[in-house]
């Protein structure tokens, strides 16, 4: 639903867009292109979280020379910005390759435009490998990385507003002289965080599935900031909070798992060393 409402033709709202969806493409519509985040999912999810705590760990190290210290908020801040650079190098060509899937059978209107040989309407890749494969051999590295630039800046501020948050709230709920935060505080703090860091990054998660879903039968922009303005002057400022609500209503339980996910394993994996090497 996010990508066809920030990229898609002729659906006016979220339950216009749902009800178009089904009637089109039947249930299967809901799941197109989900094939290849699912198989990465574990491995995006892992870097991320993984670069999070190491950064935060190392600049504990560096500043108070005891990376188990509870950090700053510095330091939560740059551990984040360090986590959205890195997490753009993996996420990148998935999105791609999932927006290309959910978006190839959308029509395109548009007049006076030459159209690659594939007719709009039908689908242009057999899968996800194909489609990777694909536009890897016509585009080059550069293909599969389009949107770089806007998911940088959809990520780096959104990382910061996913773990700051995540940290206050849980210091907030947590009560006082609890060592670490229990279940229902981590799951609560996580979802605020979640739809607090979804709904911001909305206006750059727009641009980034515009250039994305570009290229399936034409080129229309030039870049991010191409983009940005092409959109602006066509549709207007509201343009920039397609999806906003998708975005903020699916940030909170996809948040709260996460969080509740990473928290336990640590725990779990910490109450294994404690018991090996007492």
């Amino acid at each position: 639903l996010q990508t066809r409402l920030q990229a898609g033709q002729g659906y006016g709202n979220t339950l216009n867009c749902v009800l178009t969806v089904y009637r089109n493409e039947s249930v299967a519509g809901f799941f197109k292109g989900m094939s290849f985040p699912l198989a990465s999912i574990a491995v995006y999810s892992s870097v991320v979280f993984g670069v999070f705590s190491n950064t935060q760990r190392l600049l504990s190290q560096l500043r108070h020379g005891d990376p188990a210290r509870s950090p700053v908020l510095a330091d939560v801040a740059l551990a984040s910005v360090v986590t959205g650079f890195v997490s753009v190098g993996i996420g990148t060509p998935v999105d791609l390759v999932k927006i290309r899937l959910q978006m190839q059978t959308q029509p395109y209107v548009k007049a006076n435009v030459k159209l690659k040989p594939t007719v709009p309407g039908f689908p242009m890749y057999r899968g996800p490998i194909h489609c990777f494969r694909t536009v890897l051999q016509k585009e080059g590295i550069a293909g599969i990385y389009r949107g770089v630039g806007a998911m940088l800046l959809r990520d780096v501020p959104g990382y910061c507003l996913y773990f700051i948050p995540y940290t206050f709230f849980c210091g907030w709920i947590t009560p006082d002289g609890c060592i670490s935060p229990n279940p229902s505080s981590i799951w609560l703090a996580g979802g605020i965080a979640g739809a607090i860091s979804w709904g911001t990054a909305t206006p750059m998660d727009v641009v980034k599935s515009r250039l994305q879903a570009d290229g399936v039968y034409l080129n229309k922009y030039k870049g991010t900031l191409d983009c940005i303005l092409q959109s602006y002057q066509n549709e207007g400022l509201k343009v920039f909070f397609r999806g906003v609500t998708v975005n903020a209503v699916r940030g909170f339980p996809m948040s709260s798992a996460m969080f509740l996910g990473y928290e336990l394993s640590l725990k779990a994996m910490k109450r294994d060393q404690t018991e090996t090497n007492p």
